[in-house]
């Protein structure tokens, strides 16, 4: 063992022995992995997956993509095995648009994916590069790894704020074709259906997830439930206080017309408020440009002259 040490030691530096051991786990993943893919699948698993396909409670409209076979049969290893960390999960994956069953094992499988890829690729320049300490080559291993594993988290939330700010813009306007059906005699239902049709153009995430709303009215989900699951997909606070003003409007036998028209007019006033608040932060955000690309060339205008004057005087005396 101390000869192949040594002997790995000399060829590939200090770290000679964990590439060694790197290199074999790899290549044991590499040849386990096409057993694990193309293992034939359980006949009672493949008998219950026939009967979900062919069932005709649940119409298509409502199905939403399927799960990946391949990605199934890892799910011990691609999904969290505790519940509550699962739901979160899956729950941050809806509200940044992917809803297919498989998502969350294509979230894990893109995190293990890609961390791999770029420590493979850390190991490839630290071989390219040369003589390097070992602090610099573990960190030159591991960052790429590091990167590589966070990037699909950092994709998913920047999904996630950017379908929530689009749900924020366009959810005054909604509520205001909402009220005009409303007052048109159209029923609550009828009114998301076409709402959801008129702003799809401007704002589609929020356009699918009232389509997702009418859906579930009309398979017969509970009201109160519907509008709750609403909520919490969008993650939105206007669009929390929305389903509450809605859900206590049919508690207490309200006119739902009364509550959209007050409930409207205050979401345009948000929309106001936050308008002229990004126009306050307008002046304090240039201010650093100002500083950077107005006050240096002024300087040089006003003082670089009797510089340039005191230079040549010192420099003659």
């Amino acid at each position: 063992m101390e000869a192949i040490n040594t002997y790995f030691t000399d060829l590939l530096g200090p770290l000679g022995p964990l590439f060694l051991v790197g290199g074999l786990g790899l290549v044991l993943v590499l040849l386990a992995l096409p057993a694990m893919l193309f293992r034939k699948q359980d006949p009672l698993s493949k008998l219950k997956e026939t009967q979900i396909e062919h069932s005709a409670d649940v119409p298509k409209g409502l199905r939403v993509g399927g799960k990946n076979e391949k990605l199934d049969r890892f799910k011990h290893l691609l999904e969290p095995q505790n519940q509550d960390e699962y739901s979160a999960v899956q729950l941050t994956l809806i509200r940044a648009g992917y809803r297919s069953k498989g998502a969350v094992q294509s979230f894990h499988f893109a995190q293990f994916a890609l961390g791999m890829g770029f420590l493979a690729l850390g190991v490839i320049y630290t071989l390219v590069a040369g003589a390097m300490s070992t602090q610099q080559s573990i960190l030159s291993v591991l960052i790429p790894g590091g990167v590589g594993y966070y990037l699909p988290k950092y994709w998913v939330q920047r999904r996630v704020g950017k379908r929530e700010e689009e749900i924020t813009s366009g959810f005054p306007d909604a509520l205001d074709l909402m009220l005009v059906c409303v007052e048109a005699g159209q029923s609550l239902d009828q009114a998301i259906i076409r709402v959801a049709k008129e702003i799809r153009a401007s704002y589609e995430s929020l356009a699918d997830e009232f389509e997702i709303v009418a859906y579930e009215m009309k398979a017969g989900k509970d009201k109160v439930k519907v509008l709750r699951d609403f909520g919490e997909r969008c993650g939105v606070q206007d669009v929390n206080s929305f389903v509450t003003v809605l859900i206590q409007s049919a508690t207490f036998g309200t006119s739902i017309a009364e509550a959209l028209r007050v409930y409207a007019e205050e979401m345009r006033d948000k929309r106001m408020m936050r308008a002229e608040e990004k126009a306050n932060k307008l002046p304090t955000k240039l201010t650093l440009a100002t500083m950077m690309f107005c006050v240096p060339p002024l300087l040089i205008i006003l003082i670089g002259p009797s510089v340039y004057g005191i230079a040549q005087n010192l420099g003659g005396g």
